[in-house]
């Protein structure tokens, strides 16, 4: 079994955060091997941010994604970047706030996660709203590995809110279903 995952989108949003939460729940929770690779641009905010995590019930030979089983675009450019590079079985998230052209001739799953996030009062969860609703599309991680993961891997004064992120995003992935 391998999973081969990648989360993109813009420095700032929490990319590489959201990409260590997974690789953390796959290997410390659920006793797979998992490597978390991250590439950014040279901007502190704004550019290129993109975390690709590969999880196996064996050992890892090469670290980077070959055959992406989810995508996660938080940007517009991210989506334009690596709408290519995606089989016919990859699982496509987007957050349609965020990507607004789309639209590629396959379903997808449109989550708002900022606007979810700014309900709760912080748009800086963004991202684990997106976790959250990528654990229940994708189906193989479990919620619970991935919720120690979250609580694991934030300040302590924000654990409420990132827990809050998480099931609110839980709960927009249960209800979602892949539109064109």
């Amino acid at each position: 079994m391998k999973k081969e995952l990648r989360i993109c989108g813009f420095g700032g949003q929490g990319v590489m955060l959201a990409g260590f939460i997974i690789g953390k729940a796959a290997s410390v929770y659920m006793n797979y091997n998992a490597v978390q690779s991250q590439s950014y641009g040279p901007e502190a905010r704004g550019g290129a941010a993109r975390s690709e995590i590969v999880i196996s019930d064996k050992k890892i030979g090469y670290p980077r994604p070959t055959s992406v089983d989810l995508l996660v675009a938080m940007s517009q450019e991210a989506f334009d970047t690596y709408r290519n590079d995606i089989r016919d079985e990859t699982i496509i998230i987007i957050d349609p706030d965020l990507v607004k052209d789309h639209k590629i001739g396959r379903p997808l799953y449109k989550i708002h996660a900022q606007r979810i996030a700014e309900e709760l009062g912080n748009k800086i969860v963004t991202n684990i709203v997106m976790v959250g609703a990528a654990t229940s599309i994708f189906g193989f991680l479990k919620p619970d590995a991935v919720k120690e993961a979250v609580m694991d891997s934030v300040p302590t004064r924000f654990k409420e809110l990132n827990l809050k992120a998480f099931e609110k995003g839980l709960e927009a992935g249960k209800n979602a279903k892949p539109e064109l």
